[in-house]
């Protein structure tokens, strides 16, 4: 690994004091190997700033000195984004100590935040206030809300409140010369210039760091209504989809797709049976999730009419509607264990992808047809958010098969789906991002015009190039 000047490692340290500049290895070894354990990175320093100014004061010398810079909020990214390089220099700047609540405004409707404050905390603090925070995630426990930014999150309720970049009203970011730019503004119209919040938002780390936001909030959804349906194809899945939006139009929070293999996963590792509320085995299960502002027995009458309907249509095989907010726990429950138990499963070749919704069932055809033609034995565990096109197609080794010789064949595998992916106008980074694992593939797919846009951005903003280097966009 290379080495900095002990002096300038000083310097570095000095500005948030020993107690939070971590040097010795055992300290800095969790922030150097991101969640899938696919990245693992080298740094000489972890720093753990507390406040805007003290980044700033980072992100000058690191710019003065050409020292580079990895932001890392709760190191649950996907895709190596948090993740600093091996062999290299790179500094970790965690925003973990950032997290507190600057404010909440129940007239407005938001929530003024660190970068640092985890998710689940956020959306604690707005259930307290009798409001609803939306973006819902498996890791929000640990995930920290400058990454959600930074990654543009989506998560589980976007079918009704969008991702991150519709969730979030103003930003406060440290640029890399250490200039703070304040838009931490409540504003839902401003039209004076350019957009500045959706040039980071999305961005990963390379632009900046964002140390500040305000959020949108929403009225707590008194009634809630959740339901678990099982049909015969993701067509059938699909004319539900349909179904469900004309009958609950915005009360529709979420509706979730999960295949037979992810099931299966889950009784092999986590529940040693069928989950609960589950009686039979079905090719595909869809999660439909309704949250009224109105009533709960508003609630009951949308999502029963939706089942109803799908039923008297023979589209769903068989239903579940949770009788209890317990139910409807266990319900979600079987969407959640699907990260944990494909981890326990062993190593395999992922993909977060997104497609147009009436390609779905035609993507899932082919993909599967190709990927089991140039590997016969592998099993594929397919996933997502169906109501807005987000796949998660997953792709594990044959049984008793070597998971590493497997693993060597990623970019052959990842560039046949993501060929087929881009054939009918779909992404291949949904919601996780480019970071580490995309960005070559990124620039072999993106037209000439987008890369030289994004590069001029980036050297505009950057021009030493310290901001999170290799990841998103080579220069």
């Amino acid at each position: 690994m290379k080495t900095l000047p002990d002096d300038l490692l000083k310097k570095f340290t000095a500005i948030v004091g020993e107690s939070r500049a971590l040097h010795q290895p055992t300290a800095i070894s969790p922030y150097l190997t991101e969640y899938r354990g696919r990245y693992n990175g080298s740094s000489p320093l972890v720093l753990l700033p507390s406040c805007t100014q003290e980044v700033s004061r980072i992100l000058q010398l690191a710019n003065a000195t050409k020292t580079t810079i990895t932001p890392q909020g709760g190191n649950t990214g996907l895709v190596g984004g948090q993740t600093p390089r091996q062999g290299e220099n790179d500094i970790v700047l965690s925003l973990e100590l950032m997290n507190h609540i600057r404010e909440i405004d129940s007239i407005g409707n938001t929530i003024s935040v660190d970068a640092g404050c985890k998710l689940a905390d956020i959306q604690k603090i707005a259930k307290d206030n009798n409001r609803l925070f939306p973006l819902s995630l498996p890791s929000e426990e640990s995930c920290q809300i400058g990454g959600n930014i930074a990654t543009n999150a989506g998560g589980v309720s976007v079918l009704a409140y969008g991702n991150m970049r519709q969730l979030c009203l103003g930003l406060e970011v440290v640029l890399p010369n250490g200039e703070i730019w304040d838009g931490m503004y409540k504003l839902v119209k401003d039209n004076s210039g350019y957009d500045l919040r959706d040039l980071f938002i999305g961005s990963e780390g390379t632009l900046g760091v964002i140390t500040g936001a305000i959020l949108k909030l929403f009225p707590n959804p008194i009634g809630h209504q959740v339901a678990l349906a099982a049909v015969s194809s993701p067509k059938d899945a699909l004319q539900v989809l349909q179904l469900s939006r004309s009958i609950a139009d915005n009360t529709l929070k979420s509706f979730e797709f999960i295949a037979l293999s992810a099931i299966q996963f889950i009784i092999k590792h986590t529940d040693n049976k069928l989950p609960a509320p589950l009686k039979n085995s079905h090719p595909w299960y869809i999660l439909i999730d309704i949250a009224s502002t109105e009533s709960e027995i508003r609630a009951y009458q949308i999502i029963t009419e939706i089942l109803n309907e799908s039923i008297s249509r023979n589209i769903i095989l068989e239903a579940k509607l949770a009788s209890s907010e317990e139910e409807a726990n266990k319900i979600w429950n079987i969407r959640k264990k699907i990260s944990l138990a494909q981890s326990q499963e062993g190593k395999s070749i992922k993909h977060d992808i997104s497609v147009p919704l009436d390609k779905i069932p035609y993507f899932l055809l082919e993909a599967e047809k190709k990927i089991l033609s140039t590997f016969p034995e592998a099993r594929i565990c397919c996933f997502g958010h169906l109501g807005d096109g987000n796949i998660h197609f997953n792709i594990f080794p044959p049984l008793n098969a070597s998971e590493d010789q497997f693993t060597e064949h990623w970019d052959k595998i990842s560039n046949l789906v993501h060929s087929i992916v881009l054939s009918y106008n779909g992404s291949i980074a949904a919601e996780h991002g480019i970071g580490q694992l995309k960005r070559d593939y990124l620039e072999k797919i993106s037209s000439k015009t987008k890369i030289t846009i994004m590069k001029k951005i980036k050297r505009a903003l950057d021009p030493v190039g310290i901001m999170n280097p290799g990841k998103v966009i080579s220069i």
